[in-house]
């Protein structure tokens, strides 16, 4: 293994790192700000889940990722040095903001980015790329609809019960609720970076004949994350658990929950959805059921212009990053 393969094997563990540093806000916003766990002890939580996900989940958004965006042929040491530093920077550029964007998109949209600088467009994959940006739409409003469902069933079920019995009871069951949560967000989001680090192993030729994912890569991405997560992002924890909607513990769960389920679904069929976007709808579901002025609008406005331009933002990093490189090398 050269140098140079070592380099971008590091730097794909910096973005995972980063993407538990930004995402830490999808598992821990709403079990921080209902304060069923301090903020200490929620990125342990969040972090443990997160580590332990591979035992739960296949492998079907690592192989998307590594063969289903762009042509692993295409795919070399320079383009994913392109993809990655276009990813950490949006991230890092967003983080800053408080703004809780997607770090799977940000991703994509470096490997897209990185991929025309080289080629053109007959690069990409469109069937991959177009179930990934229909997942911007569909997951934010799948996870509304899902939160929003169990927001009106549990207040249902919960109208002739005292407030104080109410909280003792979903402050117990955001645990498990936040613990489902991670393991989803884990599930989808470490398999992102295991599918660039494959695909690179793949295009030196380290991989043998057929792609696959080496346990080796699992257990490390996932271990990456954790460890961004456990360092948490408390700008984006106050915009999600706060800014948005005022949060109780049974609206916690209801949220979390409905995201939960949204993700798992979608890491079966092997898309790499955004936890944030899908978390960030369930809120949004969830607040709506009280009324639809405890939403914040003016600020989820805000949130889905930064998620439409995850994808062209990144992209144009990562492609001036391509560009530099092969400059500076040449």
């Amino acid at each position: 293994m050269t140098p140079s393969i070592l380099f971008l094997i590091l730097l794909a563990y910096t973005f995972d790192f980063l993407n538990g540093f930004h995402d830490s806000a999808n598992s821990i916003a709403t079990i921080v700000s209902t304060r069923v766990l301090s903020p200490r002890l929620a990125v342990v939580w969040a972090a443990f889940f997160n580590f332990i996900a591979f035992l739960f989940f296949g492998l079907h958004v690592a192989n998307t990722m590594g063969k289903g965006i762009v042509d692993i042929g295409t795919i070399d040491n320079i383009v994913i040095f392109g993809t990655l530093v276009g990813a950490c920077a949006w991230n890092i550029i967003t983080w800053y903001f408080g703004l809780p964007t997607s770090s799977s998109h940000a991703l994509i949209g470096g490997l897209i980015g990185s991929a025309l600088a080289k080629i053109g467009t007959d690069v990409l994959i469109w069937k991959g790329i177009f179930k990934t940006v229909l997942f911007i739409f569909v997951s934010p409003t799948l996870g509304l609809l899902l939160g929003l469902g169990f927001g009106i069933f549990v207040y249902w079920l919960a109208k002739n019960s005292h407030p104080t019995k109410i909280d003792h009871i979903f402050r117990k069951g955001q645990l498990l609720s936040a613990a489902f949560y991670s393991l989803g967000h884990g599930g989808n989001d470490a398999q992102k970076t295991m599918g660039i680090i494959a695909s690179l192993l793949f295009s030196a030729g380290l991989l043998g004949q057929q792609f696959h994912i080496p346990l080796w890569i699992v257990l490390s991405c996932h271990g990456a994350i954790a460890l961004g997560t456990l360092f948490g992002g408390w700008r984006i924890v106050k915009t999600m658990g706060q800014k948005v909607v005022k949060l109780k513990p049974v609206d916690g769960f209801c949220a979390e929950l409905g995201a939960a389920i949204s993700i798992s679904l979608s890491t079966h069929l092997g898309i790499p959805v955004s936890t944030t976007h899908t978390i960030t709808g369930a809120i949004m579901g969830v607040g709506s059921v009280r009324r639809i002025s405890a939403v914040r609008w003016g600020v989820a406005h805000r949130i889905l212009w930064a998620w439409i331009f995850t994808i062209p933002c990144s992209a144009m990093i990562s492609a001036l990053t391509y560009k530099l490189a092969v400059l500076f090398q040449s």
